[in-house]
């Protein structure tokens, strides 16, 4: 039985390298009788994924890659990591390093069930929710601190809350910030979405996301919030994901990626929210609003508990808003300590899981800490949602602790006395001189905290220890010392093939047997001026800026005599594919500095720029490493001879 190796390969741009890397690591492993597998993270997704069979059996991994890539998989695995230019250059060589012992061994063995657990279900909802937490921090963080800063500079405390006066440039921050904190639901719901079911799985769960995160789809005043958000993105990853394992007639397969998944999984999540659950919220929300008007007068102890709860259970969403409404629907009837315990219970989540952060190290990441020091400051100004980014990541025991917490604060302030006169809360209200017994106030938050604090350190465990990286090429035992925090998994659906020719994108009149250009620049005017290319984009000068902007990312001349520039543009009509041959070689900046004697051009339109257009590209790179197919469109001498061979491709 022959000896198995899986190897991974990747570039930033995900096309060409990426296939061209995996062509010759399979070329070279079957040459050497070796059972070689490439995993392939291009721009259509993951391809040919690795089992976690596929793991157990191999001697090792071989990573050629230019971007990062998440080795959680491979606990316990020989590794070597290399750019991806050395799996094109040196595939025989890498095969020999893992088979000769090479390498560095990815955590322990103790690590390798932790691997096989992670194929189940359980780890998918968690990877894909982590991946619409990972997104959405950064419009919290950014909405957050921008309303803040408008508050706290520009803003004015009056009994309807913080008044920014109209049409000055702190109302525009502030405007600008509310716009940030819009984006939180969606996006959170969007890219749960995406990591179920790739790309399109991303519109249900955007559009999803929006319809939680507005009342007026259902008929209510409130929202879902982010718990809504959660529900919606993984209802769209599913029902996209879903639509997926249809099997389409071939002749859909050119809009299946780009109309029917995303417009029916968008129907479908859409209705489904409007009909099945947001209804439902509406009247519970109302119902709820009803019976907390009832307790008034009733014990103060209960309705402080309650209160406390609500505020902090969903941090912004609908069970804080109907009770943040609550209280401030009494300041005008001059009952102000409702409103005082809603003033504490709006601060202590995320400022407790701030604090938190800092101060238990082996609980939180340095990423949480970033957090961390937002949530304090959002926490100062009274925005609860700063604490939503760790209690998506953990709701099951964030959440109870930050309840804890708010519980406790708010009952202090109810018996106290603590009185709020704005409806807005969070430390700069109780400094401005809207808090009746500020001293009190206080009291209540700092005990809030801390309780909410001692309920995280008992509630939340320590993070699995960091892996050490094992060198044993050099049999030591020392560290390495490098990074190995773990990076959130994002296209894990298996791309399928689609039943596609190069041919299908071109014509024979697409076809330039002997390029006179001497470089890539004029190269490029020479392909696109082409009559037959006039009639499929719209602005020529649009797509030869297309061209050039992506080729300043970085040369697409692959070496060995080949390049395949690309492009991306609205003003690209259909997918075309222009194919030129130099007797002279064009200076291309290639990789290995020689000039380029067959060149693919590849033009897709905007719209197409994730679907099966991209496979050809793929394909092709994959094709040109054959050293057969290069000689025989090199030796061919018309352009019919040129267009059969090209059908090869598919």
């Amino acid at each position: 039985m022959s000896k198995k190796v899986i190897a991974i390969t990747a570039c930033p741009v995900g096309v060409a390298h990426t296939y061209m890397a995996a062509e010759n690591l399979e070329r070279k492993g079957k040459e050497m009788g070796i059972d070689i597998k490439v995993e392939t993270h291009g721009s259509i997704g993951i391809e040919n994924q690795l089992t976690q069979e596929d793991i157990n059996e191999a001697e090792g991994l071989i990573i050629a890659s230019d971007k990062d890539i998440d080795k959680s998989r491979f606990n316990g695995k020989r590794i070597i990591e290399v750019p991806v230019r050395q799996g094109i250059d040196n595939p025989e060589k890498l095969i020999q390093d893992i088979l000769d012992g090479k390498g560095k061994i990815q955590g322990g063995q103790a690590a390798v069930k932790q691997s096989e657990a992670s194929e189940k279900a359980g780890n998918t909802v968690y990877k894909a929710l982590m991946n619409g937490v990972s997104y959405m921090v950064p419009f919290v963080v950014t909405g957050g601190l921008l309303i803040a800063v408008a508050l706290s500079i520009g803003g004015t405390p009056t009994e309807a809350g913080f008044v920014i006066p109209e049409g000055t440039f702190w109302a525009n921050v502030n405007a600008i910030g509310g716009a940030a904190m819009s984006f939180m639901v969606p996006i959170l719901a969007g890219y749960i979405a995406y990591a179920i079911a790739d790309r399109p799985g991303l519109v249900p769960g955007v559009v999803g996301g929006y319809i939680a995160a507005n009342g007026s789809f259902y008929g209510s005043e409130a929202n879902t919030g982010f718990i809504g958000g959660i529900i919606a993105g993984f209802l769209a990853g599913y029902v996209a994901k879903a639509i997926k394992k249809i099997p389409f007639p071939k002749a859909f397969n050119s809009i299946i990626p780009i109309i029917i998944i995303p417009v029916f999984s968008t129907l479908i999540v859409g209705l489904v929210f409007i009909y099945l659950i947001g209804q439902p919220v509406a009247s519970l929300f109302s119902i709820m609003t009803d019976w907390l008007a009832g307790m008034q007068g009733a014990n103060s102890v209960i309705l402080a508990t309650i209160i406390g709860a609500m505020i902090a259970v969903d941090m912004g969403g609908p069970f804080n808003k109907t009770a943040f409404l609550f209280g401030s629907g009494l300041i005008a009837e001059g009952v102000f300590n409702v409103m005082g315990a809603v003033a504490v219970a709006v601060c202590i989540p995320p400022i407790a899981v701030g604090i938190a952060s800092h101060m238990f190290k082996k609980k939180f990441s340095e990423a949480d800490r970033q957090a961390g020091t937002a949530a304090i400051i959002m926490g100062f100004f009274g925005i609860t949602e700063g604490a939503i980014p760790f209690a998506a990541k953990n709701p099951t025991r964030i959440i109870p602790a930050i309840m804890g917490g708010s519980i406790v604060g708010s009952i202090i302030a109810m018996l106290s006395g603590v009185g709020g006169h704005v409806a807005h809360g969070g430390p700069i209200v109780a400094l401005l001189g809207a808090i009746d017994n500020v001293f009190m106030y206080f009291v209540a938050v700092i005990v809030g905290v801390a309780v909410t604090i001692a309920l995280l350190a008992v509630l939340v465990p320590d993070m699995e220890p960091e892996l050490a990286v094992i060198d044993n090429a050099a049999l030591t035992n020392d560290l390495d010392q490098g990074n190995t925090s773990e990076a959130v998994v994002v296209n894990e659906t298996q791309v399928e093939a689609n039943e596609i020719s190069l041919t299908d994108l071109m014509t024979e009149e697409l076809i330039i047997m002997n390029v006179q250009s001497t470089n890539k620049a004029d190269a490029f005017k020479e392909f696109i001026s082409l009559p037959v290319v006039g009639e499929r984009i719209s602005d020529q000068e649009a797509v030869l800026a297309a061209i050039n902007k992506r080729e300043s990312e970085g040369s697409t001349g692959m070496g060995e005599g080949i390049a395949i520039p690309h492009a991306k543009s609205d003003k690209i009509i259909v997918p075309t594919v222009v194919f030129g041959r130099s007797e002279q070689g064009i200076e291309w900046e290639s990789i290995d500095g020689q000039p380029v004697n067959v060149a693919f051009l590849i033009l897709v339109p905007q719209k197409h720029q994730g679907d099966m257009h991209l496979k050809i590209l793929q394909i092709l790179a994959r094709k040109l490493m054959d050293p057969t197919f290069k000689e025989n469109l090199l030796a061919a001498t018309t352009k019919e001879e040129v267009y059969n061979i090209l059908k090869e491709v598919k």
